[in-house]
């Protein structure tokens, strides 16, 4: 990857965030497979560092969470009986939260969707905040035991979600049950019952999918390594927060956060590698 020219850097990582695959990125920048996933690997442990850094005290009020799931090395099914039960093949979730209000994605976590993958994501949501927020997930049970170790004190609510049948067919099997209401159900606090949603982040789900291709369902493109996957997500995530105008705001998420004084570009971004960096950084409005 030392051989590569800046230029070169940043058309690869436009490609990566724009939803090609490495194949197609290899064809359209004439870079090697396996300079591409170092590239990956390297860019992803330093956009990673520089969000754990910038992404603390955040003013957000209203934080959504969901997660979105996706597979390594083969689905459960495929797998073979040795590699069953162990961590990073398999079935695996990317847990997410968002600032309903920024859109930014404040913290995220790739493992098992269990207890322990809950606690661990919960914790690093209320580390990041600054102020008591409105809480909303969905109606997994294991948010429920995390939230209580690590918030004190929160307005946190579930948005139950009630399904039924639905209809059998090549062209339904992988959609979603159909969703006949929702139940809001008061947890801790005082919510307001019009802001328990988790509208923008399940619609966040969407956009993960269409912006990283390891998400894309019923491809080959998915990630044979849980470390790969990491890293990936790291460069979606920081794209969205940093470098993609947002639709409504007319802003990047960031810059609405107020962690960021400007819009970040993709030159900006490959900059944070340790070899490209510059001594002072940029993106943080303090």
């Amino acid at each position: 990857m030392n051989t590569l020219t800046h230029e070169k850097r940043c058309a690869v990582i436009r490609c990566l965030v724009d939803g090609c695959s490495i194949r197609a990125t290899t064809r359209i920048t004439g870079v090697a497979k396996n300079t591409i996933q170092k590239l990956t690997r390297d860019l992803g442990k330093a956009v990673n560092e520089y969000s754990n850094a910038v992404l603390h005290n955040l003013p957000c009020k209203r934080i959504q969470c969901d997660e979105v799931w996706c597979f390594c090395y083969a689905k459960d099914k495929n797998l073979p009986d040795e590699m069953r039960g162990q961590p990073g093949v398999g079935s695996m979730w990317t847990w997410t939260a968002l600032d309903a209000d920024s859109k930014l994605i404040v913290s995220w976590q790739i493992g098992a969707r269990d207890a322990a993958n809950a606690h661990a994501f919960i914790r690093d949501v209320q580390e990041r905040l600054a102020n008591r927020i409105q809480l909303t997930t969905d109606g997994n049970r294991v948010y429920l035991d995390a939230v209580l170790d690590y918030f004190a004190d929160v307005d946190y609510a579930m948005l139950q979600k009630l399904y039924g049948p639905s209809a059998e067919g090549p062209e339904t099997r992988y959609s979603p049950a159909k969703c006949n209401g929702t139940k809001k159900k008061t947890i801790m606090g005082n919510p307001d019952p019009d802001h328990v949603s988790t509208s923008y982040v399940e619609r966040q789900n969407l956009n993960i999918r269409m912006q990283n291709r390891r998400y894309t369902r019923l491809t080959n493109a998915f990630s044979k390594k849980a470390e790969m996957l990491a890293y990936s997500v790291a460069i979606t995530f920081f794209f969205h927060n940093f470098v993609r105008i947002h639709q409504t705001l007319r802003m990047t998420p960031a810059m609405k956060a107020g962690v960021a004084d400007h819009k970040w570009t993709i030159e900006e971004m490959v900059e944070l590698l340790p070899e490209t960096a510059s001594p002072k950084r940029r993106g943080r409005s303090n």
